[in-house]
């Protein structure tokens, strides 16, 4: 769909929200890190969520290896093998929210993943006609918890950031599409909770992509706002 200059839209984080992956970047920065004899902790991976791969590979660089091109390849590599071999599937509801939120606003995406796995999950998933923009924080100047990936992808879409929604899952994102000036609806999960400070900034917090929906509905209906002025 496109859109209105000045109109709604949705703007949906990818890992953690539409496939369940966040789990394989941790894989790999624990294997990469274990290759050099160093351990990776919950710490730092909770530092490289929503982080851009310059930002990340420069993490494991200073941390780990020293060689932030090397870093970035191999983890990157390995992240994609596991796509190819079938170990990631779109999270349940997923299509059918998307085919929702499209047939009303446009939709977009602002990812911390590189291009590649963007590009991969939009073809080999399927659902790459719902979406009229797609971003990786690579293409912008800094990642997440930074806004850019958000301001662009607003951009792109040609809507107004304070009429739009983001749905995310990591404290980092949350706190980048609020700083974008979106209102936030958050998907909890347990093994990477939302720390407080990112969690006050949702206007919700949901488990599955069913509610999520509920609220993205209420929300373009503009029947969140009411509740949230009242």
């Amino acid at each position: 769909m496109t859109g209105t200059v000045g109109g709604q839209g949705v703007v949906f984080d990818l890992d953690g929200v539409l496939v369940m992956s966040e789990h394989l970047w941790e894989e790999a920065w624990v294997a990469y890190a274990g290759r050099f004899g160093c351990e990776w902790g919950p710490e730092d991976t909770r530092s490289c969520q929503g982080m851009s791969v310059p930002e990340w590979g420069a993490y494991l660089a200073e941390r780990v290896s020293g060689d932030a091109v090397e870093a970035a390849a191999e983890v990157i590599a390995q992240v994609a093998g596991a796509y190819r071999s079938g170990r990631v599937r779109l999270v349940n509801g997923a299509p059918d929210l998307l085919a929702t939120v499209a047939a009303r606003v446009p939709v977009g995406l602002a990812s911390s993943a590189p291009r590649e796995i963007i590009d991969t999950v939009m073809g080999a998933m399927g659902i790459g006609g719902y979406f009229t923009a797609t971003v990786s924080s690579a293409e912008v100047a800094r990642g997440k918890p930074s806004p850019d990936v958000y301001i662009e992808a607003v951009r792109r879409l040609g809507v107004d950031p304070a009429k739009s929604a983001a749905v995310e899952d990591s404290s980092n994102g949350v706190r980048a599409a609020s700083a974008a000036g979106l209102t936030v609806i958050a998907v909890a999960h347990e093994q990477y909770p939302l720390a407080p400070d990112a969690r006050a900034l949702a206007t919700s917090v949901r488990t599955t992509l069913r509610e999520v929906r509920d609220d993205l509905a209420s929300f373009l209906d503009g029947r969140i706002e009411e509740e949230r002025g009242r």
